[in-house]
C-alpha cells in the first residue's frame, strides 16, 4: 500500500478521496519524526526552540537532546493509491497546546496515537481525548531502542484498548514501520462503524 516519495507536489489527476489523520502523542514522543518520514513531500513543521521559561511548563523528565518542539502543527502527505491520498497532521505534545490539536482534529477520520514505553502514562489522557470525541484511533509504539518493549499484551492492558484497537510498534525514522503503523489505522477507520455510517448518509 503506497508508494515510494516522488518529490512532485501536485497529486495526480486520479486522486478522487482525500483521507485526514492526525498524530498525536505526548511531548517529544517521535511525532515530527514520523511525519517527517512518511510524508512524500517536503513537511511542514511550525518548530521553535526551546527555552528556558518553556522548560517550567514543560516536563522534560526522562527527555534529552530535545531542544525544539512543534508548537502548531506538523503536515505531511502520502498517496496511498491512485485515487487516495492521505493528509498527516501533526500535534503538539504539550498539555498546553491540547485545545489546539482538538480544533485539529475537525474533518479527521482518525487519529495515530504514538507513546514511548517508558513514558507510558503520559499517553493515557490523549486517549481519552480521543475517546470522548469518538474518533478512532491506533497506538504505535515508537521503539526507541533504549527500554524494551513489553508484550502486546501488557501493553493493551495498560492502555485498556478494546480488541479491535490496532496496537503496532514501529521505529518513526523507519519509512516501512511507519508505512505499516498508518495502514493499521487506515484500516481500522475504514473498518469502523463511524465510517460506514458516513458512507451511507
Amino acid at each position: 500500500m503506497g508508494s515510494e516519495p516522488s518529490g512532485e507536489v501536485y497529486l495526480p489527476d486520479t486522486v478522487r478521496t482525500a483521507v485526514k489523520v492526525l498524530i498525536v502523542g505526548p511531548f517529544a514522543v517521535g511525532k515530527s519524526t514520523f511525519v517527517n518520514t512518511l510524508s512524500e513531500i517536503e513537511p511542514l513543521h511550525t518548530e521553535e526552540t526551546m527555552t528556558r521559561d518553556g522548560a517550567v511548563v514543560d516536563d522534560l523528565h526522562g527527555i534529552t537532546d530535545k531542544t525544539t518542539t512543534t508548537v502548531a502543527l506538523d503536515f505531511g502527505r502520502r498517496t496511498l493509491s491512485d485515487r487516495v491520498v492521505l493528509y498527516m497532521f501533526g500535534t503538539p505534545g504539550q498539555q498546553r497546546f491540547l485545545s489546539m490539536w482538538e480544533d485539529l482534529a475537525h474533518g479527521a477520520l482518525g487519529a495515530l496515537v504514538l507513546a514511548d514505553v517508558a513514558r507510558l502514562e503520559e499517553s493515557f489522557d490523549v486517549i481519552s481525548v480521543l475517546e470522548d470525541r469518538g474518533l478512532p484511533y491506533g497506538v504505535a509504539i515508537n521503539d526507541f531502542d533504549t527500554v524494551e518493549v513489553p508484550p502486546h499484551e501488557e501493553l493493551r492492558e495498560a492502555f485498556d484498548l478494546l480488541p479491535e484497537v490496532p496496537l503496532v510498534t514501529c521505529d518513526a525514522r523507519d519509512r516501512s514501520a511507519t508505512a505499516r503503523a498508518m495502514v493499521s489505522l487506515v484500516e481500522h477507520v475504514l473498518a469502523s462503524p463511524l465510517q460506514h455510517a458516513q458512507e451511507s448518509a
